[in-house]
């Protein structure tokens, strides 16, 4: 339950089938997405999907990534006809290969002041967000997935926060967040290690909701 000032949200479109139904649209606008918008948003009757759009670059996260999602955050938010959002990608691989290297070397911010690293993992949101992941979700890009309330992966899916084996943090919420999500010797093991788990380990540790097959959301019409 979602409280938004006086009206109170119950989305109806969660379980058992629709849960996975409402994934279908995402096949829909993913393919007519302009290049030059990192992050899309459209409207799907009451579900708004965002969809990470930086294709040549894994969508790693840099600052105008950012700025895009939160302005998109704050028109979904506002809007009473939306319900639950989904953040997918446009790339047949990746979901987020996490932050722009380039952009941290040359010291350009890649948070916004309101919704931090991609103007999503600490924006104060009042409806749920689901992650709908088809390839590799790492470092950053994990976070963004553990910064959403559920999860739904393709098969071949992978996550994990590598950042340790570049000497970095994952300061985006992946040391909290994840042994909140998953057992701490695992998220341990993840964090100190760097090595990424598969969606079916995933599935079994319960930070993933529920496995499609690989590109294949609309099966379960």
């Amino acid at each position: 339950m979602y409280g938004t000032g006086k009206r109170v949200f119950f989305p109806k479109i969660f379980f058992p089938k629709s849960f996975i139904q409402c994934f279908y649209v995402i096949q829909i606008f993913t393919n007519n997405i302009q290049m030059s918008e990192l992050v899309k948003y459209e409207k799907h009757g009451h579900i708004g999907i965002f969809t990470l759009n930086r294709p040549k670059a894994m969508n790693a996260v840099n600052g105008k990534l950012s700025a895009q999602f939160e302005a998109h955050l704050e028109a979904f938010e506002a809007d009473e006809n939306m319900w639950i959002g989904i953040v997918c990608s446009s790339h047949k691989k990746v979901f987020c290969a996490g932050a722009d290297l380039k952009a941290i070397g040359s010291g350009v911010p890649l948070a916004t002041v309101k919704g931090g690293f991609a103007g999503f993992v600490s924006y104060p949101r009042r409806k749920p967000m689901i992650a709908a992941v088809d390839g590799f979700a790492l470092a950053g890009g994990c976070e963004i997935v553990l910064a959403c309330d559920m999860c739904v992966a393709s098969e071949s899916s992978r996550f994990g926060v590598p950042e340790v084996k570049r000497s970095l943090v994952a300061a985006a919420g992946g040391l909290f967040r994840l042994p909140q999500k998953i057992p701490k010797v695992v998220a341990m093991e993840m964090i100190l290690t760097g090595d990424p788990i598969l969606a079916a380990r995933a599935y079994e540790l319960g930070f993933v909701n529920s496995i499609v097959p690989k590109g294949r959301f609309n099966l379960f019409l």
